[in-house]
């Protein structure tokens, strides 16, 4: 046997005029833990999907276990042992975790065994997963979905399991737990792939690294003989600072206050209870939670786009819940809103950069006809900013890479020239330098007086982003700590419930008076 188990060489795909992947050279030895790193649009996850028999490649040879293979379709990647679990899980919410892998398997007839979940229960226990095979999809967590999605894979015989971004929405103890199920994983002799930008990560799990640059094979080099700088620097090709900014900034007046929200989600269950807070100009507040706690509908509420059942949003002592987005621009609050689902909610896929980039204002033009040519130039502008990866202001934004989506969505809400920013995972699939462009243009905003609504998953990041950090679970307030005298340990433990500091700590938001807002700060100035 090879001591490779998989092996590209001088892999080329192109898609038009793109050139994807330029003469990729990629080995991964037997049983070890490889990352992928490079910048949005490097051909990261074009170069898994032609392991994973999705692409097939322009030029170039891929081996496996030293045999030369052609991968015409994913059922050519699952006969030879290779398994990917994407990014958008690829479930069916009905189906309980048994079914939903049984009904991929290679002939598996029309009766449900009840001996599946027998098998499905033996993967469980030996790599020290936590989930139940007759669990429904729709009652599972993100990170239950994920573990489904990998005992799926290994169920149908996978040795090289692909990762993409697998710890994109898990809280610090739920990674903890991944990772040990990695290195039994290792152990037992699988191969593993792992696409991430969290380079703390990267450093943490992986036995060596590869990087691409713009389509390009850089390096590979062992993890224990590099740093989180070097890494950097090879993905982006010249040195970047990886200290993020936290300015203080000349404290002002709420911009928005909230009191006893409370708020159900589609399903018509709580998603927020009760829960107080305040938004104040030149502040980033931050918004941590395990994926499902409330996060997003909190979002959607204070956007205007769902429905509350209780409680009030105050700005300058008038109520503004239940007036339509326009009456609450007239009231002088101008939000924009940077939703989870970018292409879902914030972007319409099929149209170009240019059209969505007037999709907030078009209904002011006067006339027939929109300006298409001031959005264009508006696109241009983001795109040269931004450094989005497109050939065209033209080209449909479906066409773009995740991270290039987000740049757009962010982009053009930026530009809005907004006194609240609501967003939510801003960074999710960004690279390292996409990143950091984002964490200062939010920073910019902070400066120039904006409130700042920041939901996000990487706790390294809040705490060094953000000043406050407002902690969720199942809808209720845990406390909101300064971000300086807090740690990930003590807000893993609020955002699984173990801890509660509404009552103990300096800046509880609950109960805030009407005369003195900022009461909670220690300042006791009055509104």
């Amino acid at each position: 046997m090879s001591n490779y188990a998989i092996e590209m060489r001088d892999i080329c795909k192109s898609f038009g005029p793109i050139k994807a992947n330029q003469n990729i050279n990629l080995n991964l030895r037997q049983g070890e833990i490889l990352s992928l790193l490079g910048e949005n649009g490097s051909g990261k996850t074009t170069l898994m999907n032609m392991l994973s028999g999705i692409y097939k490649p322009d030029v170039g040879s891929i081996f496996v276990d030293g045999k030369e293979v052609s991968i015409d379709s994913p059922e050519d990647s699952k006969r030879l042992g290779i398994g990917m679990v994407h990014q958008h899980f690829k479930l069916v919410d009905v189906f309980s975790a048994a079914d939903n892998i049984w009904m991929g398997k290679d002939k598996n007839g029309f009766i449900l065994k009840k001996s599946r979940y027998n098998e499905i229960q033996e993967i469980i226990e030996k790599f020290g997963f936590s989930l139940d095979p007759q669990k429904p999809v729709y009652e599972m967590s993100v990170s239950e979905k994920q573990t489904l999605e990998i005992i799926k894979v290994l169920y149908y015989g996978a040795k090289v399991i692909i990762l993409d971004e697998p710890t994109a929405v898990l809280t610090v103890q739920e990674i903890e737990k991944l990772f040990a199920v990695l290195r039994k994983m290792k152990e037992d002799g699988h191969s593993i792939i792992i696409i991430t930008h969290k380079l703390n990560e990267v450093m943490e799990i992986s036995d060596r690294v590869a990087i691409l640059r713009k389509g390009e094979y850089i390096t590979t080099v062992d993890t224990k003989q590099t740093n989180e700088q070097e890494l950097t620097e090879w993905m982006v090709g010249h040195k970047v600072d990886l200290n993020i900014d936290r300015p203080i900034i000349q404290k002002t007046s709420p911009l928005l206050e909230v009191r006893d929200l409370t708020i159900r989600n589609d399903a018509g269950a709580l998603a927020i209870d009760g829960v107080n807070f305040y938004i104040r100009g030149g502040e980033i507040l931050g918004v941590a939670g395990i994926a499902g706690c409330g996060q997003k509908e909190l979002c959607e509420a204070i956007a205007g786009l769902r429905p509350i059942e209780k409680g009030q949003m105050i700005h300058k002592g008038d109520n503004i819940v239940g007036l339509s987005p326009k009456a609450i621009l007239e009231k002088g609050i101008s939000m924009s809103f940077i939703p989870e689902d970018r292409l879902g909610m914030g972007l319409a896929p099929s149209m170009s950069i240019t059209d969505n980039m007037i999709l907030k204002n078009y209904a002011d033009t006067k006339g027939p006809f929109v300006d298409r040519k001031q959005g264009r130039v508006a696109a241009e502008e983001v795109i040269r900013q931004l450094e989005v990866v497109t050939p065209s202001t033209e080209t449909p934004v479906r066409r773009l890479s995740g991270g290039n989506v987000q740049k757009i969505l962010l982009g053009r809400e930026i530009k809005a020239d907004p006194n609240v920013i609501i967003t939510a995972y801003p960074v999710r699939g960004l690279d390292i330098n996409s990143s950091y462009t984002i964490y200062n243009i939010l920073n910019k905003q902070k400066a120039s007086g904006v409130g700042v609504l920041f939901v996000g998953e990487d706790l390294d990041v809040m705490i060094a982003l953000c000043d406050k950090i407002m902690v969720l679970c199942h809808g209720q307030l845990m406390g909101v700590v300064h971000a300086h005298k807090t740690s990930k340990e003590e807000l893993g433990l609020m955002m699984t419930g173990a801890l509660n500091l509404t009552d103990k700590y300096e800046d509880k938001p609950a109960g805030i008076a009407k005369d003195t807002l900022f009461e909670a700060d220690g300042e006791g100035k009055e509104a």
